[in-house]
């Protein structure tokens, strides 16, 4: 009989993948899906990056690619960190990937032995957990509340760091919650790495670009922290690239190199044509993005009075990002039609088969409390998917 390893049977199934399957099940059977469950934009990739690509393919840009990356589109990089976020950085501390998740998946390969702690903030993105665990590392999860707008500080950070702590892997902003934090809190959060000089700050800052406050600020522009902070960043979200795959981090040369060695031995080189297409869109000035903010913040204005309008449902407003993250708990122990809700995930459920609406589970980010909404959809979708949510919720008794 096969026995597969331990190392893929210890690992969870990505909820939001998993959700995005059950979903496409369902309207494969004819139902009437909406689904708010994947982190995808659903604009299309801009015209000018994909004649970028075109173009690449015209000259035959077909064959292996640099393990890290074409040089012009590492000083494409380079050339970005440094206009939008203040980053100085040289080609030789850039490293492409096969999307941001590869990205991680290398530092984590690169940095943890078996037994190593890595520190994550709860609500985090699914995925940080698992990558940490087939790496040998121990998740150690600092959590935080609804309260504190899901974030946590550096007194709530140095209270979990011990001889073992690795690393810390954070996002800003923030996927599932939407929070961004500020510089003064980043520069909180630094202080707790005064000390400890041997810990790597991993700062997911994808979404950046998806931010209402006025201005995105990196945890690495912070001169203390500089020199242990690994920035993470692509072009899925903001330039509608999902499928194209490219994801980069800019980290001290040590780490740059131990990342390569790495994806040199699993994957190589990332897509040639896709990192062509790249470098149009890393050069294009960041305020090209106006309009799909704009779109953005008015779904967000409907979504938030949709949430604040249904009893029993606690929200806070995301600064970022295009997501929802409300506690639902007041709903745990309700029933409908035989049906009762035990956590988020048998709620998650009901929304699924009661109203049609596809949400992903608070459990699989860290926080049970709550359901994660996307709302990266058109506005008359979200007014219908809200209106069958509130609809759902209140059969609840």
């Amino acid at each position: 009989m096969l026995k597969f390893s331990d190392r893929v049977l210890s690992m969870e199934e990505s909820a939001t993948l998993a959700m995005s399957r059950k979903s496409r099940e369902l309207k494969s059977q004819g139902l009437d899906i909406i689904s708010l469950s994947l982190g995808e934009p659903d604009f299309h990739t801009p015209d000018f990056i994909k004649e970028a690509a075109v173009e690449a393919m015209e000259q035959n840009f077909t064959t292996y690619t640099p393990v890290p990356g074409y040089d012009d589109l590492r000083q494409a990089i380079v050339d970005k960190f440094k206009r939008d976020n203040g980053l100085d950085y040289e080609k030789d501390q850039i490293v492409v990937s096969t999307g941001a998740k590869q990205s991680i998946a290398n530092l984590m390969m690169s940095l943890v032995n078996p037994g190593d702690e890595v520190l994550i903030p709860a609500p985090y993105w699914v995925s940080y957990i698992e990558i940490v665990k087939v790496a040998g590392g121990i998740p150690v999860i600092i959590e935080s509340s609804i309260d504190t707008d899901f974030k946590v500080n550096g007194a709530a950070i140095k209270a979990k760091i011990t001889d073992k702590t690795k690393a810390i892997i954070f996002s800003s902003p923030c996927n599932p919650t939407g929070s961004v934090y500020s510089e003064e809190e980043l520069k909180d959060i630094a202080k707790a790495f005064a000390d400890r000089k041997d810990i790597v700050i991993i700062s997911d800052e994808i979404y950046e670009h998806i931010n209402f406050v006025g201005g995105h600020t990196s945890i690495g522009t912070i001169k203390e922290v500089y020199d242990q902070t690994v920035t993470i960043n692509g072009l899925s979200k903001a330039w509608a690239m999902t499928g194209w795959r490219i994801g980069y981090i800019g980290a001290p040369k040590a780490i740059a190199a131990a990342c390569n060695k790495v994806q040199g031995q699993f994957t190589s080189g990332a897509n040639s044509i896709a990192q062509r297409a790249s470098i149009a869109a890393l050069k294009k000035d960041p305020s090209y993005l106006s309009e799909m903010l704009g779109a953005f913040k008015n779904r967000r204005t409907l979504v938030l009075n949709a949430l604040r309008g249904m009893e029993g449902v606690e929200v806070n407003e995301p600064e970022g990002a295009f997501y929802f993250f409300p506690d639902v708990s007041s709903f745990f122990g309700k029933s409908h039609d035989g049906k009762v809700i035990k956590d988020a995930n048998d709620l998650s459920l009901y929304l699924l088969e009661e109203a049609l609406v596809a949400v992903v589970t608070g459990d699989a980010f860290g926080d049970p409390n709550c359901i994660r909404i996307s709302y990266a959809t058109d506005e008359a979708t979200l007014t219908k998917a809200m209106n069958r949510i509130e609809t759902a919720l209140q059969k609840l008794k």
